[in-house]
């Protein structure tokens, strides 16, 4: 899947596009409407994310102006003005679907990805399964070997699904605290490593294979051999 970001705040950018690179997208960040308008209407992009206030050309008119090219994206509108009126013109302009900041990561995924089915017609998955663990999208309720696990807090679901989602591949502690918690956080804070403590006594505590691992100095990584 290919995503064009379009904001012009780079904390935010980097946000966005390090938390997407990490459910597996390829991104491109672009920090201004003209050379969104010509990213997007030259190239293939499965999804947009489009801030309202930029330079050059603002939100709105890059959407509408995206559409009068014949540019068929979906297109999430990403915004800090939340009232009514701006939601409704961002939909009249084009846009899809609307999320205002601050936001937390796994509800902008969501977003994308439903997004993403809708366009493609894709039907949804309902859970995840790596080696014995299962993880039910729906119920959120976590299984394994058959037995179902403690319940898991916000959170941990959030994390859990992550690693899953990213399955034997490395993940930092920089894109954990992407994805499960918004972009205001402080990258020295401990949070994820206690994180992953209490991630670890649902998943691996009363198992003898153990399927979260550490990778020392980088991050974390679910895996089943």
């Amino acid at each position: 899947m290919r995503a064009l970001i379009v904001e012009d705040d780079a904390t935010i950018a980097d946000f966005v596009a390090n938390g997407l690179r990490g459910s597996g997208f390829v991104v491109d960040v672009v920090a201004d409407g003209v050379s969104a308008l010509q990213r997007a209407t030259s190239e293939p992009y499965d999804v947009a994310v489009i801030d309202l206030m930029l330079p050059s050309l603002d939100g709105l008119s890059l959407i509408q102006a995206m559409r009068q090219r014949g540019a068929a994206t979906p297109v999430l509108i990403l915004s800090a003005k939340r009232s009514v009126d701006d939601r409704v013109l961002g939909l009249q302009a084009g846009g899809d679907d609307y999320l205002t900041k601050p936001f937390a990561f796994p509800e902008l995924l969501a977003r994308v990805q439903a997004l993403i089915r809708r366009a493609t017609g894709a039907a949804p998955a309902t859970s995840l399964t790596v080696g014995d663990l299962t993880l039910d999208l729906m119920s959120r309720i976590a299984t394994r070997g058959g037995r179902e696990l403690e319940p898991l807090r916000p959170r941990e679901f959030a994390l859990l699904e992550f690693l899953m989602r990213n399955a034997g591949r490395v993940v930092s502690k920089t894109m954990i605290l992407s994805h499960v918690w918004d972009y205001n956080f402080d990258p020295r804070t401990n949070v994820v490593d206690v994180l992953v403590h209490r991630l670890r006594e649902r998943v691996d505590k009363e198992f003898d294979h153990k399927l979260i691992h550490t990778v020392r100095g980088i991050g974390y990584v679910l895996k089943v051999a």
